[in-house]
């Protein structure tokens, strides 16, 4: 018997992308299924004169496409994991994440190969407090910008030659065909990426079991580890996008390595730790981690800026 799916997406070429391809996926898996998209504006979609550390709230991306879902006006919705909120409405979940693309971040220019070629004054853009203060703790001689809009956007606005050099995601620029215009991908240890950074997450209504059941195969068990360890240490220290921080967790065998950065906005002071343990003890060691850099300081840096 023929079903029919409908996922709930941003409009933006790269959600639409992403969007896709898991429909792409769930049509090959189950030849049956019938999958549309239903496109939905997201409050950070519609505000785009604004730094979104200054928008306030979360869930920029992602709260109008759950609402959709809470009113079974879709089946799924497919974000970047980035974007999700370490807590989610009562009745949703997140049924599957993805396989991690390119985990970190891609230096673009016209003008400079290298991060490190860049002259003091050059001017860098990025809507990522976390980028800031990490590239402004290594080039404090740097004029960093705000940089909204979607990836073709941002591409626009650095060929109009309004910056020097803009830092994106290397997983979107990838993911839509941009992959030449990367000149280099930032080291993680350079610049630790977002929670998340690189896979997709896949929510659903936490009563819809049969859907839930469907997108099991999706779920990649290794990108799960390692972003539940990040997650939930972003759950401890309470982050969002209003805060520079970073946590990067990579796994090998049974064992798992956590790194992570709290920052102050201009990067001047920066607190960096890791840890290594047990891959069964994930998410324990994101919030143990999380709460000894909040013990060492953390907290005095976190407060400041909240």
């Amino acid at each position: 018997m023929k079903i029919t799916i409908t996922i709930g997406t941003r409009k933006s070429l790269l959600a639409l992308w992403q969007s896709n391809y898991i429909k792409s996926r769930l049509e090959t898996q189950y030849p049956d299924c019938e999958v549309r998209l239903q496109k939905i504006v997201t409050k950070g979609d519609k505000i785009l004169d604004v730094p979104l550390s200054k928008i306030g709230g979360k869930g920029l991306f992602t709260k109008e496409i759950e609402t959709a879902l809470l009113d079974g006006e879709v089946d799924l919705a497919v974000h970047s994991l980035k974007d999700m909120p370490t807590k989610l409405p009562d009745g949703l979940c997140l049924t599957a994440i993805t396989e991690r693309a390119v985990v970190g971040d891609a230096f673009v220019s016209n003008k400079y190969n290298r991060f490190a070629e860049m002259p003091a004054g050059a001017v860098l853009g990025t809507s990522s407090l976390r980028r800031k203060a990490q590239l402004l703790a290594k080039r404090p001689d740097l004029d960093i910008r705000d940089l909204r809009g979607n990836v073709d956007t941002r591409l626009h606005k650095l060929d109009e030659g309004q910056y020097d050099a803009i830092i994106l995601a290397a997983a979107g620029l990838t993911r839509l065909g941009y992959a030449e215009r990367i000149k280099e991908t930032l080291p993680c240890e350079f610049c630790i990426p977002a929670v998340g950074q690189g896979a997709l997450a896949i929510e659903c209504r936490t009563d819809n079991k049969e859907v839930r059941a469907m997108l099991e195969f999706l779920n990649h068990p290794a990108t799960k580890r390692c972003t539940d360890a990040e997650r939930a240490f972003l759950g401890l220290v309470e982050g969002g996008c209003q805060v520079p921080i970073g946590v990067h967790a990579e796994a090998e065998g049974n064992r798992m390595h956590i790194v992570a950065i709290i920052a102050s906005l201009d990067g001047s002071t920066l607190l960096r730790d890791e840890i290594d343990g047990d891959v069964v003890d994930a998410v324990a060691l994101g919030q143990k981690l999380g709460r000894r850099m909040l013990a060492n300081g953390g907290k005095v840096i976190l407060d400041e800026i909240l």
